[in-house]
């Protein structure tokens, strides 16, 4: 069963979505409204999924789900009656995971959930992607730099410098870029 905090910023329907949760047989963890500070909220109360259910997203909506995007990633749900695609193109790159247009019907929850449990997830393995890629390219960059080092202080070639690098990583058991980073630092000691 997930487990929901549900942020409610509409005072009109104030009950309307955590009875059709309730009724979809979600657990609805916390309630709250929007003045409260949404990432310690969700640190406190370590939701499965984030639901807010606003007229209409203002900034300050925006930034407390940017800020629990970047810290405590979660699905965020929001729920509206806001048409305007320019603040959807706004939640959707705040960090929320499915943007619903009028309507609280209690069986369409769970297929909004699943989606948007799925997209949070597809999200997630993106941004590992990417960081995985530039933390690839760091090191091939340091790894690049320490072989232009030894270049200079071995006065051989770059294949060498390689050919250098890998022996003394095989010897040690270690990876190349512990021996690159190694490397650097001897230079930066030495102040060469």
């Amino acid at each position: 069963m997930l487990r929901i905090l549900l942020i409610n910023d509409t005072p009109k329907k104030v009950g309307r979505l955590k009875s059709a949760l309730v009724e979809a047989g979600f657990e609805v963890v916390d309630e709250s409204g929007l003045t409260i500070d949404l990432p310690e909220r969700v640190e406190a109360v370590r939701p499965d999924v984030v639901l807010i259910d606003t007229e209409s997203p203002g900034r300050d909506v925006m930034e407390q789900v940017v800020l629990v995007t970047r810290d405590q990633p979660r699905p965020i749900v929001m729920f509206t009656d806001e048409h305007d695609p320019q603040v959807m193109r706004q939640a959707i790159q705040s960090g929320v995971s499915a943007y619903i247009v009028e309507g609280i019907q209690t069986e369409r929850l769970q297929p909004i959930l699943d989606v948007a449990m799925a997209r949070f997830e597809s999200d997630q393995a993106l941004r590992a992607q990417l960081q995985a890629r530039d933390e690839q390219l760091a090191e091939r960059k340091r790894i690049e730099l320490a072989k232009g080092l030894l270049m200079k202080m071995k006065s051989c070639n770059e294949e060498d410098a390689y050919t250098l690098m890998r022996r003394q990583a095989m010897s040690r058991q270690q990876k190349l870029i512990q021996v690159a980073e190694q490397i650097i630092a001897m230079h930066d000691m030495l102040g060469n």
